[in-house]
């Protein structure tokens, strides 16, 4: 596992904060790429097999987009976590992007970005929780 490197300087905070908005995705783009995972477009069928299981069963975000679906609703997807703060305290990225099935065995993509944002980690992560919910209940009708 990678070390977290602690920034001592502003200096070093803020060359890390430069780093981590060259190094990053659109919301847009991200259900380009979840679309083409569900269709099975660019991997083999063993690999799409193995990113959907580890998709599903990863322990990380269990607080974001699954955090309020209903019990048994089949999340296949990926979290992400700055570990950057700037000098302001700003979390740069709480993000959580993936496949929901709906009820009626339909497929939602959501991808929830939550951005420089100065909020705790359990806020920013209620707040995905809380937007996919309702995108959830807006689609399952």
């Amino acid at each position: 596992m990678k070390d977290i490197v602690v920034a001592n300087t502003e200096k070093e905070l803020l060359r890390d904060k430069a780093v981590q908005y060259r190094n990053y995705a659109t919301p847009d783009a991200t259900i380009i790429l979840l679309r083409a995972f569900h269709e099975g477009r660019g991997l083999s069928e063993s690999s799409q097999a193995l990113l959907r299981r580890l998709m599903t069963e990863t322990p990380t975000g269990l607080k974001r987009i699954k955090g309020i679906l209903p019990k048994g609703t089949v999340v296949v997807h990926k979290t992400g976590t700055s570990s950057t703060v700037d000098v302001d305290g700003v979390a740069a990225a709480t993000n959580d992007v993936g496949l929901v099935t709906l009820p009626n065995g339909n497929h939602l993509a959501i991808a929830v970005f939550v951005s420089d944002a100065k909020a705790d980690m359990a806020t920013r992560e209620a707040a995905i929780a809380k937007i996919s919910r309702a995108v959830w209940d807006e689609w399952s009708k």
